[in-house]
């Protein structure tokens, strides 16, 4: 009897595509730049299984799904304290039970660090820890855990980097944390591509993720970070997780800044403040004293801005210096702030207030390294800019807020009162905000326009 062979375009067959290894986008042929974020050699040559095509391959019936209402039919699970209050505070008051978090960052800035020790927090609180590394050997990771003095926590350590491997031990030992340290090191059999490709790197994620929502088990992973400082491999992974959290670091500085850029159980930009020492992270009480400079007298070009990360207040010194310029094109520098913003603030004091910045070299920053995004800032740097046009000092003990508009106007924020309790905390005993603000036991200067401000700086000087 002859043995009928089945015809070669049902056999499973391997095919290849070229993908970008910085987006994931997909193209038929290799090319020196991808056209999707036009960055240049990121396309890679990564081959899949493909399986029998056509009305014989099999097909899945499926089952009919069950809906539920809005309300629910159980109690909500409470959220899991780390015992660490500023990484609780960054995931918006603790972890959520089947949740998972990616965190990212730059090489040494400090994230396995954090994480042991977060591990041995909640494993010293009852809750079973895996921590697997794909990156350290197991006595790597207890050097660290002896140099930070969580030696003794009950962690269950593992390395490895095999996916099969790990979602069958985590199924039979059944942890309420998972940690992966990290997911570029992960691989799957099933997969054809090397691991850290964006093929590997989506494929671990999603079975990782798959695993937490359906066993209630909190995953975080470890994600490596590009030259730009985005998370290495395809965006899609952010979508599939429910946080992204960068730790920051700048250069020279002990302290840390963990911000959530995208939390479903809080706040978006919420960040937790941490400094490196010898003993691992420690939790910072009072941020705003790391970004305000302690002068005995005051100065020209210093204005302290009340500022809001997340749901925290936050007061950090703006410093400016405008000196005359020999250039045809006077010099612009910012560090810690947006360029484009100073550079419309520059343009609406000219045109608004009478000022004359054309000529003059202008640098501004935000000290301590901190990072200002939000739109409040633009009064407080403002201020600076012309305090060191005029060389005139602030009003000592004076916080300022607020957004301009490219009428000149101050416009309101949010979160006045917030603001204002800060300063008075720290002990500044005035404030220069938007029209309306109200005082909570500090002396406010309101300002409608720039040229309130203007006028409300040489008044002081």
């Amino acid at each position: 009897m002859v043995a009928l062979s089945r015809p070669e375009s049902l056999l499973a067959r391997s095919t290849q595509s070229y993908v970008c290894q910085s987006c994931g986008n997909v193209t038929a042929k290799w090319a020196g730049r991808c056209e999707a974020c036009g960055e240049w050699n990121t396309i890679e040559l990564e081959l899949a299984e493909a399986g029998p095509p056509g009305p014989g391959a099999a097909k899945s019936k499926g089952r009919k799904l069950e809906f539920t209402d809005l309300a629910g039919g159980g109690e909500i699970e409470p959220r899991v304290l780390s015992g660490n209050l500023e990484f609780d505070r960054a995931c918006g008051g603790g972890l959520v039970p089947g949740s998972a978090l990616l965190i990212g960052g730059d090489p040494g800035v400090g994230k396995s660090t954090l994480l042991l020790q977060i591990a041995a927090g909640l494993a010293q609180a009852g809750e079973r820890v895996a921590y697997i590394s794909g990156e350290e050997a197991t006595a790597q990771i207890r050097l660290r855990a002896k140099r930070l003095g969580v030696d003794r926590a009950p962690v269950h350590l593992a390395a490895a980097t095999s996916l099969a491997d790990i979602l069958a031990t985590l199924k039979a030992e059944k942890p309420g944390v998972v940690i992966i340290d990290s997911i570029q090191t992960l691989w799957s059999d099933a997969l054809p591509a090397a691991p850290g490709t964006v093929t590997q790197v989506r494929a671990c994620a999603q079975e990782l993720v798959r695993f937490a929502k359906s066993s209630g088990a909190i995953m975080m992973l470890v994600g490596h970070v590009t030259k730009d400082g985005q998370i290495a491999g395809p965006r899609v992974v952010e979508h599939m997780v429910d946080g992204v959290m960068y730790f920051e670091s700048e250069h020279g500085r002990d302290f840390r800044i963990l911000r959530a850029v995208k939390n479903r159980f809080g706040a978006a930009q919420e960040i937790g403040i941490f400094e490196m020492t010898s003993a691992g992270l420690a939790e910072v009480a009072n941020p705003s004293e790391l970004f305000l400079t302690a002068n005995e007298e005051p100065v020209s070009g210093a204005a302290v801005f009340a500022g809001i990360e997340g749901s925290r207040p936050l007061l950090v010194e703006i410093q400016a210096l405008v000196s005359p310029s020999a250039l045809a094109a006077p010099r612009r520098a910012v560090v810690g702030w947006d360029g484009a913003r100073l550079s419309m603030l520059l343009a609406v004091l000219d045109a608004r207030a009478g000022l004359d910045f054309g000529r003059h070299d202008v640098f501004l920053n935000v000290a301590g390294g901190l990072r200002i995004a939000e739109p409040a800032a633009d009064l407080a740097a403002a201020a600076a800019l012309c305090s060191s046009l005029f060389d005139l000092p602030l009003a000592p003990g004076c916080a300022v807020f607020g957004e301009v508009a490219l009428s000149g106007a101050v416009r309101p924020v949010n979160q006045v009162q917030a603001r204002l309790k800060e300063a008075k905390k720290l002990g500044f005993t005035a404030a220069l905000a938007p029209v309306g603000a109200d005082g909570e036991g500090l002396k406010v200067s309101p300002a409608a326009s720039l040229a309130d401000l203007v006028a409300w700086i040489r008044a002081s000087g």
